[in-house]
């Protein structure tokens, strides 16, 4: 046998890739495909800033000296403002007024928009037509639905006075007694919002893949099992959105209570202050009273207040979330160990 020498590799040394200066328009393509993006977006934040972030950080500046509507700017006091607030009773019945309105109309208002989602979301004859309908409230003027209601809810020639005494039911006083008036102000809530919510909801449930429907159909489930373990699922960052939404508007309602009883008081909430919001005492303080100082810190505990309740409304979202993938993954599990068998 003959042995054949293998020669050793050869090593050979890397060549030098030389990198060609850009060129100006490859520069300026460059550059073009980084920023772009970001001045797409720059206008709103431009906007945001000079509309929302500004204004905030200016309320915390006021809130923090003696301002005063005709004389100004005065010393500065520090946390005085926020602590007399906090000590104040009015402050806190209008806390409680607020969110005692906003569970009254928040909670109905989600529900009966998720309803009337569902069924417009149905093979209906004339669709635009309802759905249009369902919206005509909105475009109403919150002035005019507050005028309109606080009629309906009169306590002498009232519509419902008038039509619980049919039926033999005593006049009920909207506007002296306290849950009475938080009812009335929840009503006028309610018909505004209800409709624009649930085409919010409409939207998200058309965007279901209808082939889940169709295969929970074939595996048995009925219409009401397919909205809850098909549509609700699918739709749950939308109903996160809504419901963050309705907490906002709901903590910061104004128009209906100021004009639910005018004559009442000057308008600040009825006589005993019985439906008065935080947004009604922040106005009352500010421009009855004329303590700016003390209004900016009524508007920033209730900012601290709307961001408290929106992030326990996403905290208990997700923890619903996690817990219905948990609820899911067993359920895959306990079909694959069946099918094994």
């Amino acid at each position: 046998m003959t042995s054949t020498l293998i020669p050793p590799p050869v090593e050979r040394t890397p060549r030098r890739v030389v990198k060609e200066p850009l060129t100006r328009r490859q520069r300026l393509s460059r550059f073009d495909l980084r920023a772009s993006p970001y001045l797409y977006i720059a206008p709103f934040f431009v906007l945001f800033a000079l509309t929302g972030l500004f204004p905030l950080v200016y309320t915390l500046v006021v809130s923090l000296h003696d301002w005063q509507l005709l004389q100004g700017q005065g010393d500065f006091v520090g946390l005085a403002n926020f602590t007399e607030v906090l000590q104040d009773r009015f402050f806190w019945n209008s806390i409680g007024n607020t969110l005692s309105i906003f569970v009254l109309s928040s909670v109905p208002q989600l529900v009966v928009a998720l309803v009337l989602a569902a069924v417009l979301d149905q093979n209906l004859r004339a669709k635009s037509f309802w759905r249009m309908s369902v919206l005509l409230p909105y475009v109403v003027s919150p002035v005019a639905v507050a005028l309109i209601f606080s009629s309906v809810f009169g306590e002498q020639s009232g519509l419902v006075n008038n039509l619980l005494g049919v039926v033999g039911v005593e006049p009920i006083e909207w506007k002296n007694d306290t849950l009475a008036s938080h009812v009335a102000i929840a009503t006028m809530v309610n018909w505004r919002w209800t409709g624009y919510n649930a085409l919010i909801l409409l939207a998200a449930m058309q965007a279901v893949p209808r082939d889940l429907h169709e295969a929970a159909a074939i595996d048995g489930a009925g219409a009401v099992r397919r909205f809850f373990s098909v549509t609700l699922p699918g739709i749950r960052p939308t109903f996160v959105f809504v419901m963050i939404t309705a907490t906002i508007g709901g903590l910061q309602i104004f128009a209906e209570p100021r004009l639910f009883d005018v004559s009442t008081a000057g308008g600040v909430g009825g006589s005993e202050r019985q439906f008065q919001t935080s947004v009604l005492y922040l106005w009352e303080m500010a421009f009855f009273r004329q303590d700016f100082g003390k209004a900016a810190a009524i508007a920033w505990l209730l900012f601290l207040l709307i961001v408290g309740i929106g992030l326990i409304n996403f905290l208990l979202s997700q923890r619903i979330a996690s817990a219905e993938k948990a609820v899911g993954s067993r359920r895959e599990r306990r079909r694959s160990k069946g099918a094994r068998r």
